[in-house]
């Protein structure tokens, strides 16, 4: 959430960096909500006050046994100008507040505008595309070949999106899970296993609501959400906490399924493992002070770049336009890896600065070192990695002519195999 004094200060700058996003611009209709809000909240004050003033004189009428009723006519209808003010005053502020929620962060200004992923940059690329003088398989053929995991029965007990993980194919998913968790732990991140489920108030934190019901999946008897990412219920841990500056950065990781009905995906973008409606990640979160949050955006890129270049991926670094970065962020990095056998990009990671936004709508702060008035934090997230397209790049890039696929040396102390099949 954008703080409404920003807006009132910047209106101009807020709208052109809704707009850069492609989002709906309703900056007049909120300015006209907080200006009659003011007026209303002026006004009671005003009324209040004088009530005071009228109550005070009451007193002394009565103890000079004088007449009050006229003072006590003119404080009633005070309190009845009082009551209706503030009965106009609620509804504003509510269709305030809920219009706020559907305000986007607006971009930094180093994030290029755009409209279309086409319009994103590449700002680095590591390693090279293996040397295969064999055709080489997509990750489907390779799972089927070594019946290491099981699209159709997945789609019997669960619908397509669901995968069923078996023998060396479990164990490798694991592998990699204890993999980032433990590189996550040298780096100094926490290892927190949270709830799967989350409550509205923590899905609208992190900004999961109003806007993105349709890519939850919703036990809506008990109106708990399951969770999209590990960042909404790691994010909400410190939710209405006032943190001290001493305690920052506070880093996070976490490992979760991830649950998102990924409505209206088709195609080639969803075979095997590309898109799923459940898969594992391994979350990174940041809480940090205002004035160094970009240099953490770049440590955050760093730790997850660090575990690509780990497994030998050969990988590349977005800048997302505004169009292509999301409703929250106000700067976002996508890590993507090299599909051998789709050639073709896979995204495994976005990094992403998210400034005060989220902190504002958690109520997330801290009290600064000298004293003073207590300021939200910055969050950050990124995935640590996600998995799917992980496994797929892995098992395509060290594929063997015969169809078998070498492990990397970094996860064999994991798997407990050096090769699959």
């Amino acid at each position: 959430m954008l703080e409404m004094k920003f807006i009132r200060e910047h209106p101009d700058l807020v709208k052109e960096g809704i707009r850069s996003k492609g989002e709906t611009d309703s900056i007049d209709q909120i300015l006209a909500l907080d200006a009659r809000r003011r007026d209303l909240l002026q006004k009671a004050e005003a009324l209040k006050s004088r009530k005071n003033v009228v109550s005070d004189e009451v007193g002394k009428l009565k103890r000079d046994k004088k007449d009050a009723s006229s003072v006590i006519a003119e404080m009633e209808s005070v309190k009845s100008e009082i009551k209706s003010l503030e009965d106009e005053l609620g509804p504003v502020e509510a269709e305030l507040n809920k219009m706020m929620l559907l305000v986007p962060n607006i971009p930094h200004p180093s994030v290029p505008v755009g409209k279309t992923p086409a319009e994103n940059q590449t700002v680095f690329t590591w390693g090279e595309a293996p040397v295969i003088d064999f055709a080489p398989k997509p990750h489907w053929e390779l799972v089927a070949k070594h019946d290491i995991i099981d699209f159709e029965r997945g789609v019997k007990i669960s619908g397509a999106g669901f995968p069923v993980y078996k023998g060396a194919g479990a164990k490798f998913q694991r592998a990699l899970i204890n993999f980032f968790l433990d590189e996550a732990g040298k780096k100094g991140y926490k290892e927190i296993q949270p709830p799967l489920m989350v409550n509205g108030a923590s899905a609208t934190g992190t900004g999961q609501l109003p806007d993105k019901e349709d890519l939850m999946y919703v036990a809506t008897k008990d109106e708990l959400y399951l969770v999209p990412t590990a960042e909404v219920p790691v994010t909400n841990i410190h939710r209405d906490e006032i943190l001290e500056e001493a305690q920052l950065p506070i880093t996070y990781c976490a490992y979760t399924p991830c649950f998102r009905r990924e409505a209206g995906s088709y195609g080639k973008d969803v075979r095997g493992l590309n898109r799923l409606h459940q898969f594992d990640k391994v979350e990174l979160v940041k809480f940090v002070h205002p004035g160094v949050s970009y240099n953490e955006l770049d440590s955050l890129r760093a730790d997850a770049e660090a575990l690509l270049q780990k497994l030998g991926l050969r990988y590349r670094v977005l800048l997302m336009c505004t169009g292509d970065m999301g409703f929250t962020q106000t700067k976002k990095f996508d890590l993507e890896v090299w599909s051998v056998g789709q050639e073709r990009w896979l995204e495994v990671s976005s990094i992403s600065n998210f400034e005060a936004f989220q902190a504002r709508r958690m109520n997330i702060r801290f009290r600064p070192r000298g004293g003073g008035k207590p300021e939200f934090v910055h969050t950050l997230n990124g995935s640590g990695l996600a998995l799917p397209r992980i496994v797929a790049a892995l098992l395509e890039h060290y594929q063997t002519p015969e169809g078998k696929v070498v492990v990397p040396s970094v996860l064999q102390p994991y798997t407990g195999f050096s090769v699959i099949g």
